[in-house]
């Protein structure tokens, strides 16, 4: 496996422990969890697709998060069964917001900067 494709698993768990950790803060804005499930969800592209261009992981992630959140304006009784376990909380979520969109187009142009600066660049 790729150095690099290390460093993204390593990362996503960083980044995992730090959104679960960012809900227990109380000073830090809900949205914090939202940008870093989105820099998880980049991550986790980037991780997979290692030899596709960063954008695509930027325009991935994007789409992920957008469906994930529209998601929750569907109340299935298979999606509000889901809903009702802590793990799959986490991933579906429990209620629409348009600022979680804006968190999470923050929180994954915000890795894709940081990893054309400091990972991808360093080939």
């Amino acid at each position: 496996m790729e150095k690099r494709r290390y460093l993204y698993f390593i990362l996503i768990l960083i980044t995992i422990a730090l959104g679960l950790f960012s809900r227990k803060i109380e000073f830090l804005p809900l949205a914090t969890g939202d940008a870093l499930y989105a820099v998880m969800v980049y991550l986790g592209f980037r991780f997979v697709f290692i030899r596709k261009p960063l954008y695509f992981a930027l325009l991935l992630s994007i789409v992920f998060c957008f469906i994930i959140e529209f998601l929750q304006l569907v109340q299935t009784p298979l999606l509000i069964e889901a809903r009702n376990h802590s793990l799959l909380r986490l991933v579906l979520g429990q209620g629409f917001l348009w600022s979680d969109l804006i968190a999470y187009s923050i929180g994954a142009f915000a890795c894709y900067l940081l990893d054309k600066k400091f990972i991808f660049s360093k080939k």
